[in-house]
C-alpha cells in the first residue's frame, strides 16, 4: 500500500519573482519565464505561467503565436484588446474572464485599450491609464486540438466575496458560470474578498493561491500580501480571512505534470 501523501506548504514572496522590466512592461513571472528560467520553478501541478503584467498606455505585445497551451487572463485594472488569427477579437476588463485555447497553433495580440475604459463602466475612460493583469496557462488534457476563444462576465456573482469557478475543465462546475479550459483536472476560482467574510481554499493534491491584490490572513500561512503566491500540495481546506477588501486567485488541481517533478 502506497504511503499517505504529505501535505506541503511553500510561500513564494512577490517581492522574489523574476521580473521583465522594459519602457512599456512591468512583468513579475512566479515560474520560469522567457529568458528568466529556473530548472526548480517551472511549474506546480498544471500551472505554467502565473505573470503578473502591467502594460503602459497604448502599447502591449505584437502578435505573437502559441500552441497547445490554455491561457486564462484576468483583468484588475484597464482593458485590453484581444485579438487574433481566427478573427476573435474582445476587450477584457474587471470582471470579465477570457480563455484562448492555443490548439494547433494561434497568433495574437494583447494591448492596453485604457480609452475604451468609460464603455465598460470601469471609469471615466483616459488614454494615460495602464492596465494590470494576471495572465495564467495550464496544459491542456490533449495537445493538437483546434483553437478556441471565450469570454464570459462574472462581474456579478463575485459581488456576495465567495470563491468563484471562473475558469473549469472539471465535471463538478460543468452547470457553474464558468468559461470551460480543456483539462478535466483544473479550475480557476476567484473571490473578491469582503472584510470579515472568509474563504476556504479547495482541498486537492495541487493548489496555487495568489494575492491580486490587499492583504489576506491565511490560516496556518500567515500574512500575505499582494503579489505574494502559496503553492500548496495534498493540502487545502485552510481558511483566508481580509480585514479591507482583497482580491485572491486560486487555482485547484487533480493532477500534475507528467514526467516533471
Amino acid at each position: 500500500m502506497a504511503a499517505p501523501a504529505v501535505p506541503h506548504i511553500d510561500i513564494h514572496r512577490g517581492g522574489d519573482r523574476m521580473k521583465t522590466r522594459v519602457s512599456w512592461l512591468d512583468s513579475k513571472h512566479s515560474f520560469s519565464f522567457g529568458e528568466h528560467y529556473d530548472p526548480d520553478n517551472t511549474h506546480h501541478g498544471l500551472l505554467l505561467v502565473n505573470n503578473d503584467d502591467i502594460v503602459a498606455p497604448g502599447r502591449g505585445f505584437d502578435t505573437h503565436p502559441h500552441r497547445d497551451m490554455e491561457i486564462v487572463t484576468w483583468v484588475l485594472e484597464g482593458s485590453l484588446v484581444h485579438q487574433d488569427s481566427l478573427d476573435h477579437t474582445g476587450v477584457i476588463y474587471p470582471g470579465l474572464a477570457q480563455r484562448m485555447s492555443a490548439g494547433t497553433g494561434i497568433l495574437h495580440s494583447e494591448k492596453n485599450d485604457s480609452w475604451r475604459l468609460g464603455l465598460h463602466g470601469n471609469g471615466a475612460g483616459s488614454e494615460t491609464e495602464p492596465v494590470h493583469f494576471i495572465q495564467m496557462w495550464v496544459v491542456p488534457d490533449q495537445p493538437g486540438t483546434d483553437p478556441g476563444y471565450q469570454q464570459l462576465e462574472v462581474d456579478e456573482a463575485l459581488r456576495g466575496g465567495s470563491l468563484v469557478p471562473i475558469a473549469s475543465g472539471m465535471d463538478k462546475h460543468r452547470n457553474d458560470s464558468a468559461i470551460s479550459i480543456r483539462n478535466a483536472h483544473a479550475a480557476l476560482h476567484v473571490a473578491r474578498m469582503v472584510p470579515g467574510r472568509p474563504v476556504v481554499v479547495p482541498e486537492a493534491p495541487y493548489a496555487h493561491l495568489f494575492v491580486a491584490r490587499g492583504v489576506v490572513d491565511a490560516e496556518g500561512i500567515g500574512r500575505l500580501y499582494a503579489g505574494d503566491a502559496v503553492r500548496l500540495s495534498h493540502s487545502g481546506g485552510q481558511r483566508l480571512i481580509a480585514e479591507a477588501p482583497a482580491e485572491v486567485l486560486v487555482w485547484e488541481m487533480h493532477a500534475r505534470l507528467g514526467g516533471l517533478r
